[in-house]
């Protein structure tokens, strides 16, 4: 099977069990676990904050962060194919009774005009605009690299209206090894920002939430209401320093599985890229051309030993992650090719 279903489909290799076997060992609750505070010292100097906390996934950091920067009858802004908005239950409106204004963007991009015109004025009969949520990369649009210059033009205008700022970093270190700009870089000045330890690094399990000690104290209490301390969690941590440690590299390589992935099938018949394809480790392209629907022709490539996502009606995203090489790439690229020129000689 070449899994390009998601990166989150990685699993930790033999290296990396090993050192979660040999991790040092306390209690989390007590910040006794010297693996874990290792971990979020680290990562907190690696996107400039001042602390950090280990959480279970990334989902849990969002809505951390949105429970300790907003109130019910809040409001934040995200985009409209954010996964905060589509893929972590409503969290935000069934725990903290903050709703969310989605602005419609093309490839997961907002611009600081739209961010302009969604700020409430304040009044009695409105919610209050308090949140701006950057996803970097995109997720569901196509893994598009967010310019960082934009990033803080939203960043500074939000703040300047009495608004939070927070990145949503699942991927922001493909963001860094396509760009070249560092973590902190791109962290710079934002409320809160968090990196994904499972997804690109190939850990089992983990994300590392950031910003200043005082948010950092409120986010531990929610994450206590939300479930508590993992205790002896340096056995997770652990896996995600030796991912720091040896994994970075492999993030660029997954970047350039996905150009190449891009380039295989680009002429293929009846599908179709937008301009901004190929930018990081996720790939997205339509099949309107064919005549079908997303589900059937990822359904044709899976039964090929090629699994693909289908997202929505005509949308397929190909995600490259550590436990597909090269040749998977090449293989995946003639199923893909192959199953276009089929559908395509049907619709004919």
């Amino acid at each position: 099977m070449i899994d390009l279903f998601s990166d989150t489909q990685t699993r930790p290799t033999p290296s990396m069990r090993e050192a979660m076997a040999r991790a040092q060992v306390g209690d989390e609750q007590s910040n006794s676990d010297p693996t874990t505070n290792a971990l979020c010292e680290r990562v907190a100097a690696m996107l400039g904050q001042e602390a950090a906390v280990f959480m279970p996934s990334g989902t849990m950091c969002n809505l951390a962060s949105i429970l300790v920067h907003c109130r019910a009858g809040d409001e934040i802004i995200v985009d409209d194919q954010s996964h905060i908005y589509n893929t972590e239950a409503a969290g935000a409106a069934a725990i903290g009774g903050v709703s969310v204004k989605a602005l419609p963007t093309r490839v997961g991009l907002f611009s600081l005009a739209q961010v302009e015109a969604a700020i409430r004025v304040p009044q009695r009969t409105a919610p209050r605009s308090r949140l701006v949520s950057i996803e970097q990369t995109t997720s569901f649009s196509g893994g598009t690299v967010w310019d960082i210059g934009e990033m803080r033009l939203i960043r500074d205008y939000a703040q300047a209206r009495g608004l939070k700022a927070h990145i949503d970093g699942a991927r922001l270190l493909n963001a860094v090894v396509a760009t070249g700009l560092s973590a902190a870089e791109y962290a710079a000045g934002f409320d809160s920002a968090w990196i994904d330890l499972s997804k690109g690094l190939g850990c089992p399990v983990g994300a590392v939430l950031c910003g200043t000690r005082d948010f950092i104290e409120q986010a531990w209490q929610w994450k206590y209401r939300l479930g508590g301390a993992m205790r002896q969690s340096g056995v997770l941590a652990a896996a995600g320093l030796y991912a720091l440690d040896h994994h970075m590299t492999q993030l660029a390589e997954d970047n350039a599985n996905a150009g190449r992935l891009h380039r295989l099938i680009a002429d293929a018949p009846g599908l179709a890229f937008d301009p901004t394809a190929g930018q990081s480790n996720i790939l997205c392209f339509t099949v309107d051309g064919l005549c079908i629907t997303a589900s059937t022709f990822a359904n044709a490539c899976l039964e090929e030993g090629v699994r693909v996502r289908a997202i929505g009606t005509h949308q397929i995203r190909a995600t490259a992650n550590l436990d597909v090489d090269r040749a998977g790439i090449d293989r995946a690229a003639e199923v893909i090719r192959a199953k276009a020129a089929a559908f395509a000689a049907m619709a004919e």
